[in-house]
């Protein structure tokens, strides 16, 4: 190892590592941790121009790694979209606000240039709807209005937008998607629903050129590290979102490592290296899983369940939908599979969690392949025997807690009802069948707050102060893990980073308070120091400085 040394002392640190779980003290060298352990054995062997850090009693661990998410995206939002978020997350919460917002928007955008509005919850907002085509006529007819749902899987669209888009009312429904429709006259409501119906307006790098790109990554990567994620995930990475993340100058430190799940679409040409995408090596940057659909969100009603939504918005489809037809994902499969790549599904609701376990199991049949870690991702309402099942598959699964808070009195009363509401992300059950699992923000879809994330997974409250599935509750030590080392591994990368051991990246993040000795109050802890490779990433004014 080369580089600087720093000695990081007097505080809790929790190492994630089940072999030495505290240690009185780090050293680094450079970008690696050079030992862990007691503070006087560590001050007898640096070196005499070592830096020095007190800690003075705060808790430092591994810095987060995001298990699931879409970077830069959050960024895009801040920089070149309209807020529309509900409460709780955000403060619009009628279609007045929505419409208002969005014609602000359009006063200052040259006529014909898009109007993007994100975020926006039809669960949570007063009215309980998406706007219609005529209500965004209304914001303007001589620009493109485009709302994008907070789920990223269905949106409304002006006449404007439908005319570029090429779409009518003659347009037939593609698979996996539908456009809205009165039912009486047959005319286009506007609405747009599912990833294959809205194209390149779902994709997250909409209307992202590539200096937009870097704008909304600096954005984005500041934000992460203010919340102590030294380790990003874009998981649905197309073709132009690739081109973008390799114009990355050579040699260039962008400030945050990244793991890229290319889109499934893309292989093999891209392991082939003969598809539109030269892939470049790079240290910051790594190519993941490739990454699956098999069905879409609950606020939609369009997760594919197995038994009716508890109170069912549209009568002709009370289950949902699955996005891909089943020979095409068992086809998809087993092809990724054999590849030798690990698959990363988008599974909501459990006929599609049937759907990519059936896919995993014929996989495994033709082709054994030991640790695959293929991953089920969100897992909402997994069911015991599917549970069972994941276990004897050696799948994993990244559960999305956040939506206990968001979105949970939503699940009770609407979506799923109370019995199947409190199995929503059960972390519980999976840990005892020795299942390991990681939790998720899947950001920008909710944001990226590792700390309020372990809070829903732990206390499982939802935003109305309702305790949704109590004997789901996880310890904290648990969500932490599902956040550092069991993230880490989930990705192959446990041997680099995720917790405190010797030879890993000196990647850390220094909290205000020890939430082990105090889950309850996980949520009020602040980030006071991100470190990334060796390095201060973030620093709040009231970390206490290195001392030389």
């Amino acid at each position: 190892m080369t580089g600087q040394q720093t000695l990081y002392f007097n505080g809790p640190i929790l190492t994630m590592d089940d072999q030495v779980p505290t240690v009185e003290a780090v050293l680094t060298q450079g970008e690696r941790i050079l030992d862990a352990g007691r503070e006087s054995d560590l001050r007898n062997r640096m070196a005499t121009d070592a830096s020095e850090v007190d800690l003075l009693g705060r808790t430092m661990l591994p810095a987060f790694i995001d298990p699931h998410g879409h970077f830069p995206d959050p960024g895009f939002i801040q920089l070149f979209r309209v807020d529309l978020a509900a409460p709780p997350r955000g403060d619009c919460a009628d279609m007045a606000t929505a419409l208002d917002r969005l014609r602000a928007k359009a006063a200052v955008t040259p006529k014909g240039d898009w109007v993007m509005g994100v975020l926006f919850d039809n669960t949570s907002i007063a009215e309980r709807r998406m706007p219609t085509r005529e209500e965004l006529d209304s914001v303007s007819t001589e620009h493109p209005v485009w709302v994008l749902h907070a789920s990223g899987h269905n949106g409304a669209a002006n006449s404007y937008t439908l005319r570029t888009h090429g779409v009518d009312r003659d347009t037939p429904d593609p698979i996996g998607g539908r456009f809205g429709r009165d039912p009486e006259t047959g005319a286009l409501t506007g609405l747009i629903e599912g990833i294959s119906a809205m194209g390149e307006m779902g994709d997250t790098d909409f209307l992202i050129d590539q200096a937009r790109f870097w704008q909304g990554f600096d954005a984005c990567r500041d934000e992460y590290l203010a919340h102590g994620v030294t380790y990003a995930q874009n998981a649905w990475a197309s073709a132009d979102l690739l081109s973008h993340f390799a114009s990355l100058e050579a040699g260039a430190d962008p400030g945050i490592d990244l793991m890229l799940l290319p889109t499934a679409e893309l292989e093999p040409e891209l392991t082939q290296g003969g598809g539109p995408v030269n892939w470049p090596q790079t240290r910051y940057f790594t190519l993941g899983p490739r990454k699956l659909f098999t069905d879409g969100a609950f606020q939609l009603q369009t997760a594919f369940l197995s038994a009716p939504y508890h109170k069912p918005s549209d009568p002709n489809a009370p289950c949902g939908l699955s996005y891909a037809e089943r020979k095409d994902h068992m086809r998809d499969v087993r092809r990724l599979h054999e590849m030798g790549h690990q698959i990363h599904c988008h599974c909501n609701g459990d006929a599609a969690s049937d759907m990519f376990l059936d896919a995993i199991e014929a996989a495994l049949k033709a082709t054994p392949r030991s640790d695959h870690r293929h991953t089920l991702i969100h897992g909402q309402v997994l069911r015991p025997d599917q549970l069972e099942r994941i276990a004897d598959l050696g799948v994993t699964i990244s559960f999305f807690s956040a939506h206990i808070h968001f979105w949970g009195d939503r699940h009770h009363d609407t979506f799923l009802g109370p019995d199947r509401a409190a199995r929503i992300s059960p972390a519980a059950s999976a840990g005892r069948l020795g299942i390991r699992y990681t939790i998720h923000n899947d950001a920008s879809v909710t944001p990226t707050r590792p700390l309020h994330l372990a809070h829903c997974a732990v206390n499982r409250i939802t935003s109305g102060g309702r305790v949704l599935g109590g004997e789901e509750k996880i310890t904290i030590h648990a969500a932490l893990k599902a956040q550092t080392i069991d993230a880490a591994w989930q990705v192959f990368q446990e041997n680099e980073r995720g917790s405190i051991v010797t030879g890993k990246l000196a990647d850390f993040v220094v909290l205000s308070g020890n939430s082990l000795e105090n889950p309850d109050e996980i949520q009020n802890n602040r980030v006071l120091c991100t470190i990334r490779r060796g390095k201060p990433a973030f620093q709040g004014a009231s970390f206490p400085r290195q001392a030389d």
